[in-house]
């Protein structure tokens, strides 16, 4: 490895960003020690723009050590299709529509499943919703499973044990879960088309297995806590107001799929964003508010990875690659935590020589890993932007989630693994 100055210097400020997702709660008891600079504190205690401030720094630093023309010429290089789309994914799969069209299928399953009080409601969030992200793609299942979560069981006086587990579980189910098709995971994204991982490949070396772990982990945390979800109320509506035309859900079920389809064009799906914007303008009356600043803080902390993860290159690709079949399955895994697994696997798409094996490990490793951390997998920020409210100073202690994301990640590591 001959790192130039600017790669060291990346590095650097990459580690100090991921210690900086560890301190998030120092900065918020800053806020309130020191009142005449809270709002900075405050800032600075937004785990979303933990990244967008290094990168920021990143940029910066590059300026003065290699000059303007370098410095737009990475940023140029830099590819913000992901940051946008999970954006714009979020802003429609949490509009008003389509999460009443989901809460009421949910609450139908729940009516068939054998289980009391919310347990069914709960078990289904967790297991059916996830794998739903096999078709309307990992940041949108996310942000619906966080809203339901929300709304039917956090908000309903939840214990910690029980909000850290569920998030842990949520955050490796949806990693897995959208693995059945070749184009809902960000991780699976970066390489399917480049390797011709098509949707009976995906379904035969990973959807089942991850199907079957999704089902485990949503069994365990619902068996685990089951006096605290049988003593909650059965999460029904409480909107009194007249119910949403089922042709404006239609519309924004449209608008939605049309996003998915165009992921890869950005020009195309946010003007599908625009368009929709529009349209829940026009009939305000069947729409909450929209998501738009929980999707923007979520855009600006994956732009962020996106920047800093382009100087990262240069040590992970030689460790992954110094790896065998079995160890390179772990490194993915626990590199994923540091960074995001659809960054681990797009490098790997860059070698030319790897083994079927070795490609499956690959991305199998970085799958498994990605509900560790909050930055493991693009999504993640997302259902944490929209539930933290219901943790104490409304931020996730990342050491609790770590814990409570092992025993899910052991799940899906075993199901690759030997299945």
């Amino acid at each position: 490895m001959n790192p130039t100055t600017m790669e060291i210097i990346g590095a650097g400020l990459f580690a100090l960003a991921i210690v900086h997702t560890f301190a998030t709660k120092a900065f918020e008891r800053l806020a309130r020690a020191r009142p005449t600079h809270a709002g900075v504190w405050h800032l600075l205690a937004e785990v979303e723009v933990v990244f967008g401030f290094w990168a920021l720094v990143l940029a910066v630093c590059m300026f003065g050590v290699e000059g303007r023309q370098a410095a737009t010429d990475y940023l140029d290089s830099r590819d913000l299709t992901e940051p946008l789309f999970v954006f714009a994914i979020m802003v429609i799969s949490g509009t008003r529509p389509v999460l009443g069209t989901v809460h009421g299928a949910i609450l139908r399953l729940s009516g068939i499943l054998p289980l009391p009080g919310s347990l069914a409601f709960y078990f289904a969030t967790l297991a059916i919703v996830p794998l739903l992200g096999s078709l309307i793609t990992e940041p949108a299942a996310m942000t619906l499973a966080a809203m339901l979560l929300s709304d039917g069981v956090f908000s309903r006086n939840a214990s910690p044990k029980l909000m850290y587990v569920t998030l842990g579980a949520l955050f490796v189910n949806v990693s897995i879960g959208g693995t059945l098709t070749p184009f809902a995971a960000p991780p699976v994204l970066m390489v399917a088309d480049k390797w011709g991982w098509d949707l009976g490949f995906m379904l035969t070396n990973f959807g089942l297995k991850a199907a079957l772990a999704v089902t485990i982990n949503a069994a365990a945390a619902t068996l685990l806590f089951h006096r605290e979800l049988a003593a909650m109320p059965l999460a029904e509506s409480a909107d009194s107001r007249p119910p949403v035309p089922p042709t404006l859900a239609l519309v924004n079920f449209a608008f939605l799929a049309g996003v998915v389809v165009f992921s890869h064009h950005p020009i195309i799906f946010m003007g599908l964003l625009l368009f929709f914007l529009g349209v829940a303008q026009a009939y305000k009356r069947h729409q909450d508010r929209l998501i738009l600043h929980e999707g923007l803080l979520v855009a600006f902390f994956l732009a962020g990875l996106v920047v800093l993860g382009g100087m990262q290159q240069w040590w992970i690709e030689p460790l992954l690659l110094g790896m065998s079949e079995r160890a390179v399955f772990f490194g993915a895994a626990g590199l994923t935590a540091f960074t995001d697994n659809a960054a681990l696997t797009y490098l790997g798409s860059l070698v030319p020589t790897l083994s079927d094996g070795f490609k499956y490990a690959l991305v199998a490793g970085a799958v498994t890993g990605g509900g560790l951390t909050i930055i493991a997998n693009a999504p993640n920020p997302a259902g944490a932007s929209i539930l933290r409210e219901h943790f104490e100073d409304e931020a996730i202690n990342p050491l609790w989630l770590l814990a409570a994301a092992l025993p899910p990640t052991c799940v899906a590591a075993l199901a690759f693994l030997f299945l």
